[in-house]
């Protein structure tokens, strides 16, 4: 595992209608719902761990802690950033944060847990 404090990788989506509070039920309006700012962060977070992982290991958020500081609309280009804040053994603690152009719209900490795919399914069989 070569995961090291200040790795850092961005990624940028797009708001649909489908990422929408008003379609998603979080909500009324169509606007980014804060789920789905959330799970945008995940899933940046998620892809640069993987590069760093071998085949067996995968990683799985255990916990997020995040502010939605303003809406975006359908259409905006929402850039995500992740960077890795801390390691401790399969530990991860990530800063994240979603910008809408220039304005700052969620941030907080995320964090992660590196795991053996195959033990890790052998916990959950029924």
């Amino acid at each position: 595992m070569s995961i090291a404090q200040g790795l850092t990788m961005i990624k940028t989506f797009t708001v649909k209608e489908e990422h929408t509070a008003y379609h998603i039920g979080s909500g009324t309006v169509r606007v980014l719902g804060t789920p789905i700012m959330i799970a945008y962060m995940e899933i940046t977070a998620m892809e640069m761990l993987e590069e760093h992982l071998d085949a067996a290991h995968t990683s799985v958020g255990t916990r997020v802690d995040v502010r939605h500081l303003a809406p975006s609309p359908l259409g905006a280009q929402i850039r995500v950033t992740a960077e890795v804040t801390g390691v401790d053994g399969p530990k991860i603690t990530l800063k994240v944060e979603a910008w809408d152009g220039e304005k700052l719209i969620g941030t907080g900490t995320h964090g992660r847990y590196v795991i053996n795919i195959q033990e890790f399914s052998r916990q959950i069989e029924l």
